[in-house]
């Protein structure tokens, strides 16, 4: 580490430690810029960063710098849990000090560090005599690029408030205002993305086009217009750019991690990375009903049917919804029923629970809270200390519905705040969280590993009953490289029964191949195979899922375009097996891979899971062909995907 600082510099800069990006940093007229080069050439240009308040003026001009301070680090650490084991942080920063040279004098901190793959930067307002409150109403970070370039990205709110909508890509002036991360495919044939990283007590950012080739913070605000509420010394979080040579670089990136806080937990031993089934699908296909009746899903018969299940193919968990009450009647419009420690008289949670555990299968709790986070937050002591009692260590929380307590979104300050407290409070009661209807990741798993999943996207469950006939084949090639760039993604893979009806006509679009694929392919700790248990029965692609981890120490993209098919292999976190995934859109395609990941010197028995020759996503998905190869390093192999298909394979090491 080093450390060099030097007073009142008119402009100032800092390198990527491999000497590529470039950070500037300069006053012009008293208002900051930024400005961001990838080997020589401009890649975001000068960029105008400030904010104007409710409570005082604004702190966007009449600055000068009073002091600029360089550091290096280059540091690795581990994980718990995650695509890597190990995470090597290296990165330079520059820490730049301004004050307003009339007025109040106010003072601003703006720090930067430059990553080989990116740049992240925050704002900091120390403690200071004229300005101990803040009440933002804008903040105005500027990226300013080149030229109009083209963007995959989701809308704001105006579909839908839980980042469930399908990407699409156009160019940036087709846009208005667009959700992060926000993936761009540069004139030059790179890749950039731009989201935020440790966003713990400030409004999630939203980019607004503010010129053809220009997007500028917007702040999610509160009901009443302001965007965020703040006592100094206050941070934001850090504003992050990922840049990289293929969408791969951008997937396999690290830096959002690397922004936040290490782990706070002081013991993280009861953190367990797990596989689980439940009756979730079956109760999108109506076959089980949330609320009470005769279809009622979560009976005290039914869940130990599923830990039976559990139990004899490996799984940890059984997730059970419908358990607490509060399901009848219209529970989505309003959730303030809902009650977390009482269950309905067909549920026994502590004879379910005390009957998984002799099986060695913990129940996954629940908490759909429909968005009353003032009905949960009255609870929440008391439903996590019932859950922790009976042993229950993960549970999953929900919030559906547009608005939290009918009027805040869930990205804004508040639900930020909520959703942290929840995990905070978990962490107490040795908890882990799958949060469905969040707020985007940034991260935050690094410093709160309980915080295991989340939803935030379009997952499996539209495949049930979306009125657009579900996930198109193209779907899951595109968010490896948008969505998953916000960290773990409970998309819940594992359809085998293809023959269902539905009233909306949805219908999962992939082939059997492909569903096996997804677990490799979307990385999430609790990792669920989604489908009614017994339509696995007598089906030998079943073991695939049953084999497969959900906990990786090392992870590559080895191929991929956005949108048409992506390949990734990752090596288990607790032995020397290696799984790939490669899937497509709906075009068939060839797809050849070298091994050369594999270790040095051990031959490996490859099982493999590819379509069928016959198979195709729309007419005979389940066509599926299974075969075993020893295999090296040196050695590849080739597969032919199926329209809306996939493969899968796992490598077993035989002879070292």
């Amino acid at each position: 580490m080093s450390v060099q600082s030097c007073n009142s510099p008119g402009n100032t800069s800092i390198t990527s430690p491999d000497g590529q990006l470039k950070l500037d940093f300069f006053l012009k007229k008293g208002e900051p810029f930024y400005a961001l080069s990838r080997g020589g050439e401009e890649i975001i240009l000068p960029s105008s960063m400030g904010f104007e308040f409710k409570n005082m003026p604004p702190m966007k001009d009449n600055f000068k710098i009073v002091k600029a301070t360089k550091d290096s680090v280059n540091i690795t650490w581990e994980q718990p849990w995650g695509q890597f084991k190990k995470v090597r942080d290296n990165h330079k920063e520059l820490s730049v000090t301004l004050q307003e040279k009339s007025g109040d004098k106010r003072i601003l901190h703006i720090i930067f560090r430059v990553f080989d793959d990116g740049l992240g930067f925050r704002y900091e307002f120390p403690e200071q005599p004229n300005a101990d409150s803040l009440v933002i109403i804008n903040e105005l970070t500027q990226f300013t690029f080149t030229r109009e370039q083209k963007v995959w990205w989701i809308p704001v709110h105006s579909e839908n408030s839980y980042y469930e909508s399908l990407f699409r890509l156009t160019k940036m002036g087709e846009t208005d205002t667009i959700n992060t991360p926000a993936t761009f495919e540069m004139n030059d044939g790179s890749f950039l993305a731009i989201h935020e990283a440790a966003l713990t007590d400030y409004a999630s950012m939203t980019l607004l086009l503010t010129d053809s080739n220009q997007y500028e913070s917007d702040l999610v605000p509160w009901s009443n217009g302001v965007k965020v509420y703040g006592r100094v010394p206050f941070q934001t979080p850090w504003r992050t750019i990922l840049v990289g040579d293929t969408p791969g670089d951008l997937a396999m990136s690290n830096l959002t991690l690397n922004l936040n806080e290490p782990c706070v937990l002081d013991d993280i031993s009861w953190i367990e990375p797990t596989k689980y089934i439940g009756i979730w699908w079956a109760m999108h296909l109506d076959e089980y009903t949330w609320g009470q009746g005769p279809k009622h899903g979560a009976t005290t018969q039914n869940a130990k049917r599923y830990i039976d299940f559990a139990a004899e193919n490996g799984f940890g968990g059984v997730l059970i919804e419908g358990w607490n009450l509060g399901w009848d009647g219209n529970w989505a419009k309003d959730g303030s029923d809902f009650n977390f420690t009482t269950s309905y008289p067909d549920f026994d949670l502590e004879e379910v629970c005390r009957y998984g555990a002799k099986k060695n299968v913990r129940i996954i709790g629940h908490h759909e809270t429909a968005g009353a986070v003032f009905n949960y937050e009255k609870q929440l002591e008391d439903a996590f200390a019932l859950y922790h009692r009976y042993g229950v260590n993960s549970v999953k929380t929900g919030y559906v519905n547009k608005y939290l307590d009918g009027k805040e979104w869930h990205d804004g300050q508040f639900g930020v705040r909520h959703y942290r407290n929840v995990v905070e409070t978990a962490a107490r009661y040795k908890i882990m969280i799958d949060n469905h209807e969040p707020v985007k990741g940034t991260g935050l798993e690094r410093t709160y590993p309980n915080l295991m999943a989340q939803e935030g996207g379009r997952g499996q469950e539209y495949n049930a009953w979306s009125a657009d006939g579900g996930n198109p084949p193209s779907h899951t090639t595109i968010i490896p490289f948008t969505r998953m760039l916000a960290g773990p993604f409970d998309f819940t893979p594992g359809i085998f029964n293809f023959d269902y009806h539905t009233a909306a006509g949805a219908k999962v679009q992939t082939t059997l191949a492909k569903q096996l694929a997804l677990y490799v392919i979307i990385f999430s700790p609790l990792q669920m195979a989604a489908d009614i248990p017994w339509n696995y029965e007598n089906v030998p692609a079943f073991q695939f899922v049953k084999d497969v981890p959900c906990n990786w120490s090392e992870s590559k993209v080895l191929n991929g375009i956005i949108g048409e098919f992506v390949t990734i292999v990752r090596k288990d976190y607790n032995s020397e097996e290696w799984y790939l995934g490669t899937i497509t859109n709906e075009k068939k395609r060839n797809i050849s891979v070298d091994l050369s990941f594999l270790e040095e010197g051990i031959t490996y028995l490859a099982q493999i899971y590819e379509d069928g020759v016959k198979a195709n996503y729309k007419d005979n998905p389940t066509d599926i062909h299974i075969i075993e190869k020893k295999v090296t390093k040196d050695s590849g192999l080739s597969f032919k995907l199926a329209p809306g298909g996939g493969a899968a394979v796992r490598f077993v090491p035989i002879v070292r």
